[in-house]
């Protein structure tokens, strides 16, 4: 822990008597506003509101909605913001070219938008479109909004005017792939970032994004270091090296001098702040190659890593790493949320981190210690040529995990006898295993890979979860899929030794195995449902309250030719952009899937669950499925519920309800 965070501790000792988790308390969004991405800095997306219940969810009156296909040469179909509620004003970033957008938040009128066309530049960045959100501060006057365009540069706007801050960097605008402690192109070199800036006490940090690494061309990639900027003038304060250099702690944990080449290792999620404590909370992602590590030996950190850093210096107060050498792409993908819980009688001030794997880890945000024990087991070791896997991992012993891991033949659908036969044989071409079990080269001649659950994309992915801070209970929706992790050599593709792939068949033999993305029966996935869950946890408690099924059947599931007959529950839908939003009662979230309603009309919808109890008690329809985390505001005394949809020719819309 810095001297600065000890002091701080201290004072607060001295004025209070005990360091209490109240003094320090993450209440949810403030005065009915949405001011961050998360609704507070400690991103526990809740808010005390109740004016939108059980009683009225139904029947949730379409306030206003926003169309975002104007903004850009084209129109968007994935649309992943959250936006922010200030003063009665709504900003979201939106469209094909990122842009920031003011809006009246009682009516959806179009008060500003700020665009940039960043040319080949913007064409070529790894993360385009609208990104997931921006970020605002109080400086006093105005107020300020901070985003990240798609070709990697911070701009700064006046909150009320839209117009670039004059005294931030140059005219407003930052450039983010410079002052990285690394040479990178100014128009191909690859990073970006989709997540929203955070901020407190004037530090903007920003994190960093790449391409896809599952099968890489090269070894050699850009490292996304994580930095902090004065949100006045636009001047680095602080850089965190993600990956160590030669001088700095960690670095011995990349042999063969591995830390000079290896890239990625960035920060694509959502980070959280501590004012109270003066740290930013870092969830970092996995080295260049996601499911190969035998060009960079050793444990590799900060990868797969929460890191505190003192938020003025960047200076590393400590770190936790979930999984040494990861090689099932198991990054952390979401915000860590901070707690104030009560465990043993003891008041403790945490940061839960939700991961891929569906581990919960909950730590003191002080000082990085486990608040339940951690424990390094022994997991499976690879047979890769040229890859050595770490011996053991950590393993939470509370809370326990929120989705199924790992995979054997009790976890292959059961609806019927000849379905489960048929789910064996198409596993019968991969390795199975327990969580951890190691990727494995694919050969028609051995096997085509191992099966993977969770899936390479969770799991939990980035919405994350949310937190309520007046009953302790944690909630996050998670999916059950399975992916093939198969490993080829190509030297066409590639100079690393191994990427993700299928072989070749061999002359006249037909392909065997299903692609290994949601390996399935004739559409029915070969693992049981429920395939997309809702789970609550009692963080005082470290256990489970309640889990459900999270989306309805999907058409293809229930009218399936092979479950006729068949009584299918609730399965719920698989995906990876649900985020769920807790108010005073409820716990609000999209379903991701496609269904035919009781009238015939096909679509999805907004769902709400007693967050006591776990039971839907109200759902309202959408066109598409939601594909933003909802957030909720009060505005004259009425609260509005938003999220952002977009899918199957329907380009993306932010949809605000109201009570009737």
């Amino acid at each position: 822990m810095s001297a600065r965070a000890i002091a701080r501790l201290g004072m607060l000792a001295i004025m209070s008597g005990v360091v209490s988790a109240a003094a320090n308390a993450q209440h949810g969004a403030p005065g009915g506003e949405w001011p961050t991405y998360g609704g507070d800095l400690g991103h526990t997306r809740y808010a005390a509101l109740d004016q939108i219940d059980a009683e009225n969810f139904s029947d949730l009156e379409l306030a206003w909605r926003f169309r975002t296909e104007n903004l850009g040469p084209g129109p968007e179909y994935v649309f992943q913001s959250t936006p922010l509620m200030v003063d009665g004003v709504l900003y979201t970033t939106a469209g094909t070219r990122r842009a920031a957008v003011a809006l009246d938040a009682a009516t959806g009128e179009l008060l500003w938008v700020h665009r940039l066309n960043e040319g080949a530049r913007g064409a070529a960045a790894p993360r385009r479109l609208s990104g997931r959100g921006l970020t605002y501060w109080d400086d006093g006057g105005d107020g300020v909004i901070f985003y990240v365009t798609p070709g990697y540069r911070l701009i700064a706007l006046n909150a009320r005017t839209g117009r670039r801050a004059a005294s931030f960097g140059e005219n407003g605008l930052v450039d983010l792939k410079q002052g990285l402690d690394q040479e990178l192109d100014p128009v191909t070199g690859e990073i970006g970032l989709h997540a929203a800036p955070v901020i407190a006490d004037g530090v903007v940090v920003i994190g960093a994004a790449h391409l896809a690494g599952v099968a890489p061309a090269t070894k050699e990639k850009p490292t996304g270091h994580v930095r902090g900027y004065d949100a006045r003038t636009g001047e680095r304060k602080w850089i965190f090296h993600t990956i160590p250099g030669a001088d700095e702690f960690g670095n011995d944990t990349w042999l063969a001098d591995s830390w000079r080449y290896t890239g990625n290792t960035g920060v694509w999620g959502q980070m959280t702040i501590d004012p109270e404590l003066g740290y930013v909370y870092l969830p970092v992602e996995t080295p260049t190659g996601d499911l190969y590590g035998g060009h960079r030996p050793g444990d590799n950190l900060f990868s797969n890593s929460i890191v505190a850093v003192d938020l003025q210096t960047g200076e590393r107060a400590w770190h936790f790493q979930t999984i040494h050498h990861d090689v099932w792409d198991f990054d952390l993908a979401n915000a860590p949320i901070l707690v104030d819980i009560t465990v043993d009688g003891r008041d403790i001030r945490a940061v839960a981190q939700p991961s891929k794997q569906a581990f919960l880890y909950v730590l003191d945000r002080a000082t990085g210690e486990p608040v339940w024990p951690i424990e390094e087991r022994p997991v499976p070791q690879s047979d890769v040529p040229g890859e050595v896997t770490a011996a053991t991992q950590p393993f939470p012993t509370k809370p326990p995990p929120f989705d199924r891991q790992g995979i054997g033949v009790d976890d292959l659908i059961d609806f019927t006898p000849e379905l489960r036969r048929r789910a064996e044989e198409a596993i019968e071409p991969y390795r199975i295993g327990p969580l951890y079990t190691p990727p494995s080269v694919a050969s028609y001649e051995g096997t085509l890979g191992t099966l993977h659950v969770p899936a390479l994309t969770g799991g939990s992915n980035w919405p994350g979860g949310s937190f309520d801070p007046e009953t302790g209970i944690f909630y996050i929706y998670s999916k059950t899929e399975v992916h093939a992790l198969g490993l080829v050599s190509d030297p066409r593709r590639s100079n690393m030794d191994y990427i993700m792939g299928r072989p070749r068949p061999p002359a006249g033999q037909r392909p065997r195995g299903g692609s290994g993305f949601g390996l399935n029966v004739e559409g029915i996935p070969v693992i049981r449902p429920p395939w997309g869950r809702i789970t609550a946890i009692d963080l005082n408690a470290g256990e489970i309250v309640w889990q459900v099924a999270h989306g309805e059947t999907p058409d293809h599931i229930r009218d399936h030719p092979l479950l006729e007959g068949v009584d299918v529950p609730r399965t719920g839908v698989a995906n990876q952009r649900i985020g769920t939003l807790v108010t005073k009662t409820l716990v609000v979230a999209g379903d991701g899937g496609l269904f035919t309603g009781p009238d015939g009309v096909r679509g999805s919808a907004l769902r709400a669950y007693d967050k006591a109890t776990g039971e839907e008690v109200g759902s309202v329809p959408l066109p598409v499925p939601a594909t933003g985390s909802p957030m909720t505001y009060s505005l004259d005394g009425e609260q509005y519920l938003v999220v952002a949809i977009a899918g199957g020719g329907f380009p993306g819309e932010l949809w605000a309800f109201r009570a009737p």
